[in-house]
């Protein structure tokens, strides 16, 4: 399931609206906040699996139409921060579909459990002598 040579750009809808944050007098006039939307359901360049995944792992980021929308409004100009959103839809997909890991139980020895405990031991040691005793403030 590699998307890294897929292009979505031909699936992207997006919306400006005015951003806050930096650009002085250029906050209340130009939109510079970009939203990013796709539309996943929707998509012909996803196969069902890979939809599934992007609905599943990514919930909080899409609503009720089953639309992704990633939002960018850090840069000053609508173009960079358009980019900003794109290069974050890319990295959403890179997480979707990265495969993890499985983790493999394994047993310890007996000799490894002992040492683990003589190790946690020689430290409470440790610990404990560095500790202030109150009969010996007494004296």
């Amino acid at each position: 399931m590699d998307t890294k040579d897929i292009i979505f750009e031909s699936e992207f809808y997006f919306k400006t609206s005015r951003s806050g944050g930096k650009g002085g007098q250029n906050v209340n006039k130009v939109e510079t906040k970009v939203e990013l939307n796709f539309d996943v359901t929707g998509s012909g360049l996803l196969s069902e699996i890979q939809k599934e995944k992007i609905l599943t792992k990514f919930k909080n980021r899409i609503d009720k139409n089953d639309v992704l929308k990633i939002t960018a409004q850090t840069e000053r100009s609508q173009y960079m921060n358009k980019l900003k959103a794109i290069k974050k839809f890319y990295e959403l997909l890179e997480k979707a579909f990265k495969v993890e890991k499985i983790r493999k139980k394994i047993k310890l020895s007996r000799s490894d459990k002992e040492k683990r405990l003589t190790a946690k031991k020689t430290i409470s040691e440790k610990k404990n002598l560095r500790r202030l005793n109150p009969k010996d403030l007494r004296d």
